[in-house]
């Protein structure tokens, strides 16, 4: 049965920060139609338009066909014929990164990266010189677009969850503020799938429970989701009630990146390997090439229908630089599994051993570029 709860004690310190969150505005294949004005209003794909290439960043106008970061090349392809593909140029995103940053520290230092073009930003300490976080939020936008010619969005909150809500709520060049009053509502109001962390297997096995808004995730207690989600059970009980005591963390260091699923039938057969892993990879290799890091060790993770788990790791000299050798390697890890003592319920990909790409240039992967 799904369970209610009442609600704890409030938190007399959760309403006194003041957080911004910036997200650039289709950041890759912005910087592209900027650098090559023929390419402004056309649907545009950052990535490889090969078999096995995937999709790293989209325009605007090819998101209205449905394209987006970590989609198939031919998927994207099938759904916008008219597509146009440019190769990457991650040294400019990174020069670019690092204009948006600049303007980003005139204001605090407590800057909590979370890619080449996402940032947190705590401003409570700046708003005494700077008036509001709303002042503050705007002149960053107005910097950014003076600056670099590229369009900013930011949310406004009292904490992260809300503000990264927040930036996406008036996309593209939007600004948006949730104060406290309108936190819980605001939340009770949002469509599950909305919330940050809520993927489409985890929304799936939500509507089943009967979880379809921000207010049925809010009757649940918190025994119920972490019963049913394990610790993410507890971040989902507190999105609900609007509250994230997450500070902004300037020294944070992503030490990994990984994507798995659980599948509804066990696999037991190698054939039905490659097309369960390339969406993992897809979506890690997304995630790789908009944080601007390299990785040198590639992880798989099985876990089989008794919920024994095993993981396999390989690494590389030079960095990992394109989708096809995480492929390659998960798949050379994986082969020596097959066939399996009994099925197989879930596979994970993970990179790890990271560091920031803005580090001295990497030689050249033997194992070849896609």
């Amino acid at each position: 049965m799904v369970g209610t709860a009442m609600l704890p004690d409030s938190d007399p310190h959760q309403h006194s920060r003041r957080i911004v969150h910036i997200d650039m505005d289709a950041f890759y294949a912005s910087v592209e139609q900027r650098d090559n004005p023929d390419l402004l209003g056309l649907p545009l794909a950052v990535g490889s338009p090969r078999e096995r290439g995937v999709v790293a960043a989209a325009s605007y106008e090819a998101r209205k066909f449905g394209v987006h970061s970590a989609m198939a090349s031919v998927t994207a392809r099938r759904k916008c014929p008219e597509l146009i593909f440019v190769p990457p140029r991650f040294d400019v995103y990174r020069a670019v990164s690092q204009q948006i940053h600049a303007v980003f520290a005139r204001y605090t230092a407590l800057i909590q990266p979370l890619s080449l073009d996402e940032a947190y930003l705590d401003v409570t300490d700046a708003v005494a010189e700077h008036g509001s976080a709303t002042a503050i939020a705007r002149a960053i936008k107005n910097s950014i677009r003076a600056e670099t010619g590229l369009t900013a969005s930011a949310g406004i909150s009292y904490n992260k969850f809300l503000a990264k809500l927040a930036s996406d709520y008036r996309k593209p060049d939007g600004l948006f503020v949730i104060t406290p009053a309108m936190g819980p509502g605001f939340v009770e109001a949002l469509a599950i799938g909305k919330f940050h962390g809520v993927g489409p297997a985890t929304a799936a096995k939500m509507a089943e429970l009967g979880i379809h808004t921000g207010a049925d995730l809010r009757r649940q207690t918190r025994e119920f989701l972490t019963a049913r989600f394990g610790k993410a059970g507890d971040y989902y009980y507190s999105a609900a009630r609007a509250e994230d005591h997450r500070p902004v963390n300037a020294d944070r260091r992503r030490k990994s990146i990984g994507a798995e699923t659980t599948f509804a039938r066990d696999l037991t057969s190698w054939d039905d390997v490659p097309p369960a892993v390339a969406p993992l990879i897809a979506k890690v290799w997304a995630a790789y090439a908009k944080g601007g890091l390299i990785g040198r060790t590639v992880t798989i993770k099985v876990k089989y229908a008794d919920f024994q788990q095993i993981t396999r790791a390989r690494s590389c000299v030079d960095p990992i630089a394109a989708a096809t050798v995480v492929e390659r390697l998960s798949l050379d890890l994986l082969r020596p599994l097959f066939p399996p003592p009994r099925g197989i319920r879930l596979l994970g990909v993970t990179l790890s051993n990271l560091e920031d790409a803005a580090a001295p240039a990497p030689r050249q992967l033997a194992l070849g570029l896609a």
